[in-house]
């Protein structure tokens, strides 16, 4: 989770119901995961209501596919400069103004749960904070 991938990233809605769309997320060494958003989004709104996220990610191309991640945590939202400028990078130009831009927010998943999961493995390697 060291590059940017592909994810889908699910909150909880208003009316208790999942909601699962993809971002493009990247990882950090403390396995907390970071995408970029619109400060407007209906994830940023739910998000607010109950911060409790789900994610999966690792198979960008089902020919290639070996492992894949299952990660339940808590999302935060940040907007401050140093956030928004260490997350920023060049694919986000098409979409945003650059880091500066008031409509442009970050997204922090801090995981208490990731499995671990491998084709040819039936139960996934657990970790829990």
């Amino acid at each position: 989770i060291k590059k940017y991938a592909l994810a889908s990233f699910a909150t909880v809605t208003e009316e208790g119901k999942p909601w699962t769309r993809y971002v493009v997320a990247k990882g950090d060494e403390d396995f907390n995961i970071w995408f970029a958003t619109f400060k407007g989004s209906r994830k940023i709104r739910q998000i607010a209501h109950n911060p409790e996220v789900h994610m999966v990610l690792g198979v960008n191309d089902m020919t290639t596919a070996a492992s894949w991640l299952q990660i339940q945590g808590r999302a935060d939202i940040l907007e401050d400069a140093a956030t928004k400028n260490a997350v920023w990078y060049s694919m986000l130009e098409p979409i945003f103004d650059g880091p500066d831009d008031p409509n442009y927010v970050v997204c922090k998943v801090t995981p208490y749960r990731i499995e671990y999961y491998t084709m040819n493995r039936r139960q996934p390697e657990i970790w829990q904070a």
